[in-house]
C-alpha cells in the first residue's frame, strides 16, 4: 500500500464511517479498484478504526465526559442507565466478534455481488425511514437491543452500521437526535474492543509490509474525514433526508452488481 491509497482509503474510511452508505462496502469496493488487499493490512485498518473512534470522541466529547462524571459518581442515575443501554447494544455485534469471526473474515473477499446485493439492503432500511412520521419516543433497554442487533448485521460489508442503527431507531419511532447520538456513541465499545483483541492477539503486527507514512496518512486522512461526516451526520439525520442516502447506495449498489 503506498501513501496515495492509504489517503484514499482513509478518506473513505472516515467519511463513510458516519455516513450511511457503508463504510465496509465502501472499501471492498474501493480497494478492489485500486488493487488493494486490506486483509494483508490488518494494522492499517485498526489505524483508520481508532481514527474514527477519536473523531467521535471530539465530537461528542462534553456527552462522553458528562456520562463518565455520573458514572464515576457510583449512583444509579440517567447517565448511568444510558451507559448501561450502550453496552446492552454491544452485546450482539461482541457474541459474533468472539464465536463467528473467522466466518465474518471469510466475507471480505471482495465479493462486490454481495457488496452491492447488501447496499441495495441498506438502500431499503433507509427508505423505509422516509414513511416514518411520529419521531418522539425515547430509546429503551428493549429498542437499545433491537438497535443492537441491527448495529450486528453491519458485519456484512454492504449493510452500513449507521444506516442501520439510526434507520432501525427512526423505524422504532425514536427521537432523531437522540438515536443519532446513541448510535454514534454505541460504536464506541465494539470498535475499540475489536481492535484492542486484534492487538493482544499478534494478528496486526504479523504478516504487514506497510510503513509508517501511509499508516500516518491514513490515520490523519480518516480522522478528519471523519470530523466532518460525524457534525454533517448529526444535522442530516435532525433534517432526516435519508432518503437522498438511500437513492445513493440503490445506485451504488446496482452498479457493484453489474460491474462484478
Amino acid at each position: 500500500m503506498n501513501e496515495f491509497q492509504a489517503l484514499l482509503l482513509g478518506i473513505l474510511q472516515g467519511l463513510t464511517e458516519f455516513l450511511p452508505v457503508s463504510s465496509s462496502g465502501h472499501i471492498e469496493i474501493g480497494s478492489a479498484l485500486l488493487g488493494v488487499k486490506t486483509t494483508n493490512h490488518l494494522l492499517f485498518t485498526v489505524v483508520v478504526h481508532v481514527a474514527t473512534v477519536l473523531s467521535t470522541i471530539v465530537v461528542f466529547r462534553k456527552d462522553i465526559l458528562t456520562l463518565l462524571k455520573d458514572l464515576f459518581a457510583f449512583e444509579w442515575n440517567e447517565s448511568t442507565i444510558y451507559v448501561s443501554k450502550l453496552i446492552l447494544s454491544a452485546f450482539p455485534v461482541l457474541v459474533l466478534g468472539l464465536f463467528f469471526k473467522e466466518e465474518i473474515e471469510q466475507l471480505f473477499t471482495g465479493n462486490l455481488v454481495m457488496v452491492g446485493s447488501m447496499l441495495l439492503v441498506t438502500a431499503l432500511l433507509l427508505g423505509l425511514t422516509h414513511f416514518v412520521k411520529k419521531n418522539n419516543g425515547k430509546i429503551t433497554f428493549g429498542k437499545a437491543l433491537i438497535i443492537g442487533f441491527a448495529q450486528a448485521m453491519a458485519v456484512v460489508p454492504g449493510i452500513s452500521r449507521s444506516g442501520a442503527t439510526i434507520a432501525t431507531g427512526i423505524l422504532l419511532q425514536t427521537k432523531k437526535n437522540e438515536i443519532a447520538r446513541f448510535s454514534f456513541l454505541m460504536v464506541l465499545i465494539p470498535i475499540l474492543g475489536a481492535a484492542f483483541l486484534d492487538i493482544i492477539s499478534g494478528e496486526v503486527t504479523s504478516n504487514t509490509s506497510i510503513g509508517l507514512l501511509p499508516l500516518f496518512i491514513g490515520f490523519a486522512a480518516a480522522f478528519i474525514s471523519g470530523l466532518l461526516a460525524c457534525s454533517w451526520m448529526i444535522k442530516i439525520v435532525k433534517r432526516g433526508n435519508l432518503i437522498y442516502f438511500a437513492i445513493y447506495c440503490l445506485v451504488i449498489g446496482l452498479i457493484a452488481i453489474f460491474a462484478a
